[in-house]
């Protein structure tokens, strides 16, 4: 057994997003959005964090402003469902943080169900959450961008169901594998705006809410087939999404980046 068959304790920030301003989608609950949002917090940015359940939203917020009192910390309230909700998040978020410097697409809906018993309305609903969520957000934050001239950064979080099939994911992986297209070309429509584009493709991280709405069985059973024989912490995406957040990537653009050990 590795030592990295044992999670580790998140490390400490460096400072490697300090004088930024971030929005998350996503964000609230115990998921890789919040984790996201921690994670930029303490490498200095500022951080609007947004989802549509306003409750467990405010919650988040509360909390975060409390473990990074020196940070500021918003919340809005936003449907990805919606374009009109997502085009004044970000204009929201401008306002109350001064200006955008980093968008995280991370809304997304999974399931699952076969093919062949799955509804249309299960199909659309996972691909409009998941890959036209991440379309809406990325086309306003750069909308921003060009109107602000000052460049920035978008990290989508893709899936490594992008690239390989599991039973009852059609849906999903065919999402996931939209917003792995999206992220190449919008990254090299996005350059001459000085923005870059690059998303994360977890494999699985685990975390109270997806044991909670999965079977233990699956998530056990995929969790032992990865390198380190366990699932990510959700932390540990977090980190990789603040490194392409930073200047520690700045020649790197519509890259999909596996946090994984499973691509295909």
């Amino acid at each position: 057994m590795s030592g990295l068959s044992v999670a580790p304790a998140p490390i400490p920030g460096h400072g490697l997003l300090t004088g930024r301003a971030a929005v998350i989608t996503a964000a609230a609950g115990t998921g890789i959005g919040s984790a996201t949002a921690r994670r930029l917090l303490a490498e200095g940015a500022d951080v609007v964090v947004s989802d549509w359940h306003e409750r467990r939203l405010a919650e988040t917020a509360t909390e975060l402003a409390a473990e990074f009192p020196d940070r500021r910390v918003a919340a809005i309230a936003c449907d990805v469902q919606s374009t009109e909700q997502v085009n004044a998040l970000v204009q929201g978020a401008a306002e109350a943080l001064g200006r955008i410097d980093i968008m995280v697409n991370n809304a997304g809906l999974g399931g699952e169900t076969p093919v062949v018993d799955m509804t249309d309305e299960q199909w659309d609903r996972v691909l409009d959450i998941t890959l036209n969520g991440t379309f809406r957000c990325t086309r306003a934050a750069l909308g921003y961008f060009r109107a602000a001239g000052h460049g920035g950064v978008i990290v989508n979080n893709a899936s490594v169901l992008g690239w390989r099939a599991q039973h009852g994911q059609a849906h999903y992986a065919a999402a996931k594998a939209g917003v792995m297209a999206l992220t190449r070309c919008s990254a090299v429509e996005a350059a001459e705006l000085g923005v870059r584009i690059n998303a994360v493709a977890p494999s699985i991280a685990r975390h109270a809410f997806l044991d909670k709405v999965s079977s233990t069985e699956l998530l056990d059973r995929l969790s032992e087939r990865e390198a380190f024989g366990r699932a990510a912490e959700p932390w540990e995406v977090a980190a990789t999404i603040a490194m392409l957040a930073s200047d520690y990537t700045s020649y790197l653009t519509g890259e999909v980046v596996s946090v994984s050990s499973q691509r295909a």
